[in-house]
């Protein structure tokens, strides 16, 4: 599902790019990343609305940095440069780019003039994170701001529909960022702001009839919430055509099975077929400890499982899968350098029989959230922290084996629990125990023990791109530390993971 509208967000590297789409896309206007590689009839082809030119980690005067092919300006699309595409720009353009000897990061006062692309000008607070400083502009472009350390803070040239800013106005810290973008889309490029979850569903309905058709589909849940959404979205396309499978992998958190089949069955009035496959995918993964191998090893018997399932239904041909934005552009699609395969996208079978149907392809999380919201799903799954697709499976660092699942599912759900009674569960992102595959010693009833340790994770994040990790409460954190070491046996301490993410990732395989 595309929109007609499109604005087109030009990667350029490190993790702006997702940030840029997620603001477009709060000013109700469709966005999608693209990377910068991408040729000007690839462009063309595509009509965009808008293209936007992200920032990115280099300089421009870097051997091997990244470029534009030049012809995508002439191309009458109006273009939006941030911070390094407004340097790209510049030097792109016949305008001068230079290591002026002192860079800019952090808070800046910016001084400009009335301009289109800022309103009636004023000093305000921007966020700046560069060393080049544009200091000439291109023949017929305009500078109409200005910083301490960037002589051209903003360029502007309405007859070829090409501004730039030298600063990041998608961040939280500069002050009017969201008005400059709010101008460039809805007044410069003319978008109209008329993408909202509303239109989605509608829009999405519309494209699953048309692809199933008088079909059938089924759809595998996995107890987490893009496959439950995903599950709703179809069920209201396409009724009783579609079935519902869910695959206790046997690794799934406590007390997430009952949840599942209970809320689907009862609740949503869908056909759910519910499969007890834990001991399968046991025996599947006896001495797989690389996660990779892991993850193909779930989803390829996930797959399999699946199959015979299907029973009853064999005629279905559509596979519903709950694949995320954030999904495809981790799983090296396009631009993006493959972190790690996700379930949904890198661990199916070559001779997978189904066709697929992504309804949620093009979304972030949060946007997820807000259909399943208008589609009626219950709180307890829309709120849900997310979840893998392999389960515990990638929770659990080594073999998987049904004793260390049994321990961390009361590990996690005390993490849980806590994180729930402390009233942080939807200020948190995702939180949940992870078991390593070491031991160590600990002293417990004056006797020494040699045991596993746990390691709690938190992260708080917007889209699952980037993520911090959570200040929680420290007597949130002895809580949990405390409950785990006296209620689950076989752990004697408990660890908490203070990495961000870059450089680490949310999960820990």
């Amino acid at each position: 599902m595309t929109p007609t509208q499109v604005v087109l967000v030009v990667d350029f590297g490190a993790q702006y790019a997702q940030l840029i789409a997620r603001r477009v896309r709060e000013l109700n206007v469709y966005s999608e990343i693209v990377p910068h590689t991408i040729s000007a009839a690839d462009v063309a082809a595509r009509k965009p609305a808008a293209i936007v030119l992200s920032g990115g980690p280099k300089s421009v005067h870097v051997e091997g940095a990244p470029t534009l092919d030049p012809a995508i300006y002439d191309l009458d699309v109006p273009i939006f440069g941030i911070c390094y595409g407004a340097q790209l720009i510049a030097q792109q353009l016949g305008g001068h780019v230079e290591n002026n000897g002192q860079g800019e990061y952090g808070r800046s006062e910016l001084t400009g003039h009335d301009s289109p692309l800022l309103g009636s000008a004023h000093s305000q607070t921007v966020w700046m994170s560069h060393f080049d400083a544009i200091t000439k502009v291109p023949e017929g472009f305009v500078n109409t701001a200005s910083t301490p350390n960037a002589p051209v803070a903003v360029l502007e040239s309405e007859g070829r529909k090409i501004w730039g800013v030298q600063y990041h106005p998608e961040v939280g810290h500069t002050d009017e960022g969201m008005d400059v973008l709010r101008r460039f889309l809805h007044d410069l490029a003319g978008c109209k702001p008329s993408w909202t979850m509303g239109s989605v569903i509608d829009a999405s309905v519309d494209a699953i009839r048309a692809q199933v058709g008088p079909g059938r589909a089924i759809c595998g849940l996995s107890g987490g919430v893009d496959s439950a959404v995903a599950a709703g979205l179809v069920h209201a396309a396409i009724g009783s055509q579609l079935t519902c499978v869910y695959v206790d992998t046997g690794m799934m958190r406590k007390g997430e099975s009952d949840q599942v089949v209970e809320t689907f069955r009862k609740h949503q009035k869908i056909e759910l077929i519910h499969v007890r496959a834990g001991d399968r995918f046991f025996e599947r993964l006896a001495g797989v400890v690389d996660p990779e191998e892991k993850r193909k090893t779930i989803g390829e018997l996930f797959i399999r499982v699946f199959e015979e399932a299907s029973g009853g239904i064999e005629d279905a041909e559509f596979l519903v899968q709950g694949t995320l934005y954030p999904d495809v552009i981790e799983s090296g699609t396009g631009s993006a350098a493959k972190i790690k395969s996700h379930h949904n996208v890198g661990g199916l079978p070559d001779d997978l029989k189904f066709k697929l149907v992504e309804p949620l392809r093009s979304l972030f999380k949060d946007e997820v959230r807000e259909v399943g919201s208008q589609l009626g799903l219950p709180d307890e799954i829309v709120w849900r922290h997310p979840f893998p697709g392999p389960g515990l499976g990638v929770r659990i660092i080594g073999e998987v084996t049904p004793h260390k699942v049994g321990m961390l599912q009361e590990a996690d759900a005390i993490v849980r629990h806590e994180i729930a009674d402390a009233g942080l569960d939807r200020e948190i992102w995702q939180a949940f125990a992870v078991l390593a595959d070491i031991k160590s010693v600990g002293v417990m009833g004056d006797e020494r023990t040699y045991e596993n340790p746990i390691i709690v994770r938190a992260v708080t994040s917007d889209d699952a791109m980037t993520a911090d990790w959570a200040r929680l409460p420290y007597d949130v954190l002895e809580r949990m530390s405390n409950r785990i070491i006296n209620e689950v046996d076989g752990i004697n301490r408990v660890a908490y993971d203070i990495t961000s993410k870059p450089p680490g990732t949310i999960e820990w395989e």
